[in-house]
């Protein structure tokens, strides 16, 4: 399952969904597509999501180009750089072309994922 990040005026980044969280990545592509606006915590690009689901298997690491799931916010999270997430997350993905995309994101950026 591949996804296309677009942070409106500043481009478009590739994901591919995993199986480390499967369910999480299954919900979150079946409720495809949806937008909002970027939240900027240290390296992590974040926005509430339309997709209320628990956590199933947390994780309080992350890696550059994780792409995560936050169930106290319903958040869809995507790290990349350093940081590590504010609580346990569920990992379901990875930005696999142009990372560079959310580097440049700045608070209150459109954002809009969909199906690729």
């Amino acid at each position: 399952m591949e996804i296309e990040i677009e942070v409106v005026g500043k481009g478009k980044a590739v994901a591919k969904l995993d199986d480390r969280n499967m369910e999480t990545a299954q919900k979150v592509y079946d409720a495809l597509p949806f937008e909002g606006n970027t939240n900027i915590y240290f390296e992590e690009v974040y926005f509430t999501i339309p997709v209320g689901l628990e956590y199933e298997n947390p994780s309080g690491k992350s890696e550059c180009g994780d792409i995560s799931y936050w169930p106290p916010g319903n958040a869809f999270c995507i790290f990349y750089g350093d940081s590590e997430p504010a609580s346990d997350v569920n990992h379901f993905g990875e930005v696999t072309e142009n990372l560079e995309v959310l580097k440049a994101a700045e608070d209150g950026d459109k954002i809009i994922i969909r199906k690729k």
